[in-house]
């Protein structure tokens, strides 16, 4: 599907968002009204098979929710009912998949595509609890059930995709993801959020000490005594365990250590595990000033580049004391952001994920003079 009016990453709602943020700041709504009658003027995809929380109508419901303006409340409202339809049905896909013990797509639980990013526009629009519930329910059910692949039992996050996201001979036995974006941090920092905001179902709490205890165990050493995670395990990677070292990948919010170090610093606190929020704070601490990382960041999109990296350690901050290493740090890293910003051209596409939107909502957002009221960053699972 490739609709643009209704996507968040790469498209008019992601443009909203931003353009919704700058009117929050400044009183004038023209340009956010003018962009959101240019979305909502298109049937937005309510298809169980292609909508998510990042395509069709929960991104185009997401977007006018984040606005906040009065004016959104009616087509919201008229979305909610069928938004709901929407995850209940996915849930009972991936019940009924569960049933058969066979891995699940990536797409069926994943932030960008899956039940994890439709969870995220529940716990913010919070008109739902009940279907949210039945997403954690599901998600905790990821967690404790295990799934069996060639005659080996794998944890029942295991994907029987290739990293692409879709089957492929190179990967005959699927993969393990520890991303945010695609991965089993993403469920593990929604799962944080609503325990955070006291929304709970039975054996969260329990799933919450295991993800914790996962996410330790991989965290990897390395030569200059960093931490990070791996982006992807093969099968014969997760039954030979974590290695004594690893080399860093890019320093990205979709795939790399500052996505993974917020979801386990949210875990850590949703279970009052001080040393585990250490231990996270710590990776992403060592990330964030090492120079050999840092230099694999190319561009400055949310997704893969600076404003990813600086607002998973604004956020990790401001749940940290006061005077903490990520706090001294953000100074410098938001100065490095802008610096990039200034040298190179903004890309030509929208959105928040890989366009310009995502890029000066971010520096709007890091901008202590003008604080943008937190909420949007739900579709990160930052906050």
């Amino acid at each position: 599907m490739n609709d643009l009016a209704h996507d968040l990453g790469r498209g008019l709602a992601g443009t909203i968002v931003h353009q919704a943020a700058v009117a929050q700041s400044s009183g004038n709504w023209e340009m956010a009204h003018t962009t959101a009658k240019a979305m909502a003027g298109q049937p937005a995809a309510v298809d169980p098979a292609s909508a998510s929380l990042y395509r069709g109508a929960p991104a185009m419901a997401f977007a006018l929710h984040t606005a906040g303006h009065h004016a959104y409340r009616p087509a919201l409202d008229g979305l909610d009912d069928a938004l709901a339809t929407l995850v209940n049905a996915r849930l009972s896909d991936a019940h009924r998949r569960m049933d058969t013990g066979r891995p699940p797509r990536m797409q069926e639980y994943d932030l960008i595509g899956g039940l994890t990013g439709l969870g995220a526009y529940l716990l913010r629009r919070g008109t739902r609890p009940d279907v949210l519930d039945g997403v954690l329910h599901y998600l905790v059910q990821l967690f404790q059930k295990p799934v069996t692949v060639h005659g080996q039992q794998v944890p029942g996050w295991w994907t029987s995709d290739s990293p692409s996201g879709q089957p492929d001979t190179a990967w005959p036995e699927g993969h393990g993801n520890f991303s945010t974006a695609h991965g089993v941090a993403g469920p593990i920092a929604l799962l944080a959020l609503c325990t955070r905001a006291g929304h709970t179902v039975q054996g969260q709490r329990d799933t919450l000490e295991q993800a914790c205890s996962l996410l330790e165990e991989w965290s990897q050493r390395l030569p200059d005594g960093g931490t990070a995670w791996p982006e992807t395990v093969t099968l014969d990677m997760w039954l030979s365990g974590p290695p004594p070292l690893a080399h860093p990948g890019r320093p990205s919010w979709c795939y790399g250590t500052p996505g993974i170090a917020r979801a386990l610093q949210l875990a850590a606190l949703a279970c009052n595990r001080t040393d585990t929020q250490r231990h996270a704070e710590n990776a992403l601490t060592s990330c964030a000033t090492d120079p050999e990382q840092l230099a694999r960041i190319t561009d400055s999109t949310v997704c893969h580049g600076w404003a990813g990296l600086c607002l998973a350690v604004d956020r990790a901050a401001a749940d940290t004391t006061p005077g903490s290493a990520l706090s001294r740090l953000l100074p410098s890293l938001r100065a490095r952001f802008a610096t990039h910003v200034a040298q190179q051209a903004l890309p030509d596409a929208a959105g928040l994920l890989t366009g310009a939107d995502g890029i000066l909502l971010t520096l709007h957002t890091l901008n202590p003079a003008r604080p943008v009221a937190s909420g949007w960053e739900t579709c990160l699972l930052l906050n």
